[in-house]
């Protein structure tokens, strides 16, 4: 109990809300050329000091991990990682983060990841802490951004790796011939020519509602329709869920034909092209997903489309148990690798960074992530976090583990309990 009782003792005795502003004000506004701005950060970088070595003297032995507890985890935080250190008695040594809704959030940061969580990542980095982004975005994206707010210095220091395109890809510069690694590359000709027939075909066959109301991602491999409107709008609601259809019976028809054995009646459209809606292949896709994925079967049965009594040839269902649909609401509609998945890219990216025996923080808020969060958890290799506004089976995760759920746009919160777990577990 003593690491508590001193806990309890540091924030009860010192001005652990004064230490941590002053903490924040030196750390993300540097002083600039202004003599006033100047004198003001001096006086605050003085006080910090001055706040620090009351701590540090208080408790000897241990004041400097206190001091920097309490200058970066507000008391809940503190107590939170406390438990999460005396649980699991190991610091975290890699973290694994979402980007889209996690890292940054459209509602309330403008989209972009706040300049707290980008400080605090560069923190764990000069810690020697790897990080690992694990998102669903393109390589090019993801890179773009990287650079802008950790810097090329941190992105090309070799602690920092790019699970894209949700595991298709892994991109972990300064690591030679293993800086790129293309995981689809390893996956059999069969599956790889209908991703390639699906690009060739998803624009030029979908109906004019999904070909004007969206946009093909420019993916390596994975096959993504985005909306032309504003994330979570009614309008990208209505045409992801568009989407979501005409990429089940497209698939369908493209998996029907490329099989042996395996016949379908497609019919014809007034324009002469397969009328892919109509197709009995579509609705062999349409009842395998709608099985096997709630929120798929919801948008079918509230559109009339889903599909009763319908016999699934063996050779189709063993094929689509290769592939997967993914469907997120008012953002994107996609077909990917069952064979290729976040957990996949995570753990080549920990081999490519040499993490031997991880234990990751992982955060993210989609079912994607929710395969990193029950693996680590399978091989008591991390804790998982989420946004309070993540799918319900991620936060059904969460908050049956350790309860990591944080506001939305606020990834700073987990961090710095995630801060003060690393301290504390070296606290005797």
């Amino acid at each position: 109990m003593e690491r508590y009782d001193q806990l309890y003792r540091l924030y009860d005795e010192f001005d652990a809300d004064r230490l941590r502003a002053h903490q924040e004000f030196v750390d993300l506004f540097p002083p600039v050329d202004s003599r006033v701005a100047l004198a003001y950060w001096e006086d605050a970088s003085d006080e910090l000091a001055d706040l620090r070595d009351d701590i540090r003297d208080a408790f000897p032995g241990t004041g400097a991990t206190y001091a920097d507890v309490a200058a970066h985890a507000t008391r809940d935080q503190a107590f939170t990682g406390l438990d999460l250190a005396t649980k699991y008695g190991r610091q975290v040594n890699v973290l694994v983060l979402d980007v889209d809704e996690t890292l940054r959030s459209a509602g309330t940061t403008d989209n972009e990841i706040p300049r707290e969580t980008l400080h605090l990542l560069t923190e764990f980095h000069e810690a020697g802490v790897p990080i690992v982004v694990c998102t669903g975005q393109t390589l090019e994206n993801v890179k773009g951004f990287l650079s802008q707010g950790l810097g090329n210095a941190v992105v090309n220091s070799g602690d920092v790796s790019v699970v894209y395109e949700s595991g298709t890809g892994v991109f972990t510069p300064g690591h030679g011939p293993e800086t790129k690694r293309l995981l689809y590359e390893d996956l059999g000709d069969d599956v790889r020519g209908v991703f390639e027939t699906l690009r060739q075909r998803v624009l030029s066959d979908a109906p004019e509602a999904v070909r004007r109301g969206c946009h093909l991602q420019g993916n390596e491999f994975n096959v993504t329709l985005k909306p032309n409107f504003e994330t979570g709008s009614p309008d990208a609601t209505a045409v992801v869920d568009d989407a979501l259809v005409y990429l089940l019976d497209l698939l369908g028809v493209v998996v029907s034909d490329r099989l042996d054995g395996v016949e379908s009646d497609k019919g014809d459209g007034e324009d002469g092209t397969s009328d892919i809606v109509d197709a009995p292949a579509g609705e062999w896709t349409r009842a395998f997903y709608a099985d096997r994925d709630p929120e798929i079967e919801a948008v079918l049965d509230s559109r009339d489309e889903l599909p009763s009594d319908v016999e699934i040839p063996e050779a189709v269902a063993s094929f689509l148990d290769r592939v997967d649909i993914g469907y997120y609401e008012g953002d994107a509609a996609e077909v990917v690798s069952r064979e290729l998945n976040k957990p996949v890219g995570v753990e080549a990216a920990f081999e490519v960074l040499g993490i031997d025996d991880p234990f990751a923080l992982v955060l993210g808020d989609s079912k994607s992530d929710l395969r990193v969060m029950e693996w680590v958890e399978a091989e008591d290799a991390g804790i998982a976090a989420a946004p309070e506004h993540a799918s319900t089976v991620v936060l059904e995760h969460v908050r049956s583990t350790d309860g990591l759920v944080f506001p939305a746009g606020d990834a700073g919160d987990v961090l710095r309990t995630v801060y003060a777990l690393n301290r504390l577990v070296a606290v005797e």
